[in-house]
């Protein structure tokens, strides 16, 4: 096995283990499923790092991992794909902005040339998962709410995707730049 292929396990194996604490401890719970918490700031944070393969897979593992630690709130089977697996590996999609945040953390840029980078992968890496969110909820209110706007309600309750996403991005961005100057990404 490769030094940089067993880096890159080492480093999912800590996001996993990462993420996993962090979304233990929530800022903001709600009743029906679904947290304001830092629980998404190490997936943001490898999957800018070492791109949007890995940065889709360790997603999708990580949304197994979830299923573990509290009692999965599902009423519909589609729920258990969406709401976990799929929405997790979705913030992975920060990954499609690594090689742009690469080629400004490697010019020793700082500021907004790293900002432009992390931000937009973060917006991206959360609007996939909201939206994943979106229609998860929008099946699962469907089943109660009948003749009701779900898929309004559902845009509503799910939003708490964004909140969390803003706080994980300022840290993000402080961490990455940390990272790079001690532990720096190779290039390919």
């Amino acid at each position: 096995m490769s030094h940089r292929r067993l880096v890159i396990m080492s480093e999912i194996a800590l996001t996993l283990a990462l993420a996993y604490v962090l979304g233990l401890l929530k800022f903001w719970q709600l009743p029906q499923g679904g947290e304001v918490s830092f629980a998404m700031l190490p997936l943001f944070v490898l999957a800018l790092r070492r791109g949007l393969p890995v940065g889709l897979a360790v997603g999708f593992l990580y949304g197994l991992l979830d299923l573990t630690y509290s009692p999965p709130y599902i009423v519909h089977w589609v729920q258990f794909f969406l709401d976990y697996p799929f929405a997790y590996m979705a913030v992975g999609l920060a990954g499609a902005f690594a090689p742009l945040l690469k080629r400004a953390l490697a010019k020793g840029m700082s500021g907004l040339a790293v900002w432009g980078a992390i931000i937009p992968g973060v917006a991206l890496g959360a609007l996939g998962r909201f939206t994943f969110h979106l229609v998860s909820g929008a099946v699962f209110f469907g089943e109660y709410a009948k003749g009701q706007p779900v898929w309004l309600y559902s845009a509503g309750y799910n939003s708490f995707v964004f909140i969390s996403a803003a706080l994980c991005a300022v840290f993000a961005v402080v961490i990455l730049m940390v990272l790079q100057r001690v532990v720096p990404v190779e290039g390919k």
